[in-house]
């Protein structure tokens, strides 16, 4: 009996043993399962509202340069690439006709005097007169007309971009030069409508091409469109770039920056910004009292190595930087430095 007393007593004291090694396994659990994160407080700050759009360099006016008529062209006195003036000549067409109705102004203009000579002297009618005036003048017109189509020049200062025909061709549907004027150049873009209160021809524009790396160039909104596309809820700006140098050229693929001021906005750093998987949206893990909070943010511009929050995270916030992997919803965490 005294032998069966010892063994259940040695059994009960293995059993609070147990019971109390399972306790302890317990909580060490517990205790390890609560992840280390890194947390850093964030303010907000006026951030400029910066949006980049890609536009393609156009001249500010392009100008074909055809006759009024089809005729066989003489000589053309420039090539593409030429710098021309406004009033130059470009292309000579053939005269053949113009000759001619040179010398009939010429016989018309001495029969007009002639007849004005007699009519002041009764020799000749008011009918006369007026039937040898007015035929005059439609003629001194047609030869002006011949002329200006005989003798084509630049409508305005720029360059050749296009030449066609060669001397002794005849006149086709194709213009016989393109001429371009390259300062200023234009480019349009197309803005958000959500922007459209915002935009005006006093906002700032910097601009970058391809051709030319990192250097920039400042231009200015010319126009602003009155209407807005219901398809793509967009509306066309025209932006103007001076180019006195002349060193854009049309058809150079570029981008836009629109300054469109400053907001006062949240900004953290890049490392606790989470991007959800599949469905696009971003995350910022919000630690407070131990707890980290899962918080859908709206994220605006990427500065350097840190993120505009437009929403998501109140100012004084105190963020998760490191130890995000794992991380859920209520989680508790322990703060490490």
């Amino acid at each position: 009996m005294k032998k069966n007393l010892t063994l259940i007593a040695f059994a009960a004291t293995a059993l609070l043993c147990s019971c109390s090694g399972s306790e302890k396994s317990e909580t060490t659990v517990q205790q390890e399962e609560k992840a280390k994160v890194k947390i850093e407080q964030v303010t907000a700050r006026e951030v400029p509202q910066l949006e980049e759009y890609s536009t393609t360099v156009e001249a500010e006016v392009k100008n074909n340069i055809i006759p009024s008529s089809p005729l066989r062209i003489d000589r053309i006195l420039v090539e593409v690439g030429d710098n021309v003036r406004k009033g130059q000549k470009l292309v000579e067409l053939d005269a053949s006709s113009l000759d001619q109705l040179k010398l009939q102004v010429e016989n018309q203009e001495i029969d007009f005097k002639r007849i004005e000579e007699l009519y002041k002297v009764g020799g000749a009618s008011k009918a006369e007169y007026d039937n040898a005036k007015t035929q005059l003048e439609i003629n001194k017109k047609a030869l002006a007309n011949k002329l200006e189509n005989t003798v084509l020049v630049s409508p305005i200062n720029g360059v050749v971009s296009e030449r066609n025909y060669d001397n002794g061709d005849m006149y086709g549907s194709k213009p016989i030069l393109v001429v371009e004027q390259i300062s200023p150049v234009k480019m349009k873009i197309n803005i958000s409508e959500s922007r459209y209160a915002q935009t005006n021809k006093q906002l700032p524009v910097t601009l970058k091409f391809n051709t030319y790396g990192d250097e920039e160039f400042t231009g200015k909104i010319d126009i602003v469109y009155p209407t807005i596309n219901a398809a793509t809820h967009t509306f066309p700006v025209e932006i103007t770039l001076a180019n006195n140098d002349g060193k854009v050229r049309p058809g150079m693929f570029g981008y836009a920056t629109v300054n469109f001021g400053t907001k006062n906005h949240v900004v953290v750093p890049d490392q606790a910004v989470v991007k959800q998987a599949g469905a696009g949206d971003y995350y910022v893990y919000v630690y407070e009292n131990g707890v980290v909070k899962h918080n859908k943010v709206e994220i605006g511009r990427r500065m350097g190595d840190k993120y505009e929050l437009i929403s998501g995270v109140e100012p004084g916030s105190f963020v998760v930087i490191a130890g995000l992997t794992g991380l859920t919803d209520g989680k508790e965490v322990d703060v490490i430095e």
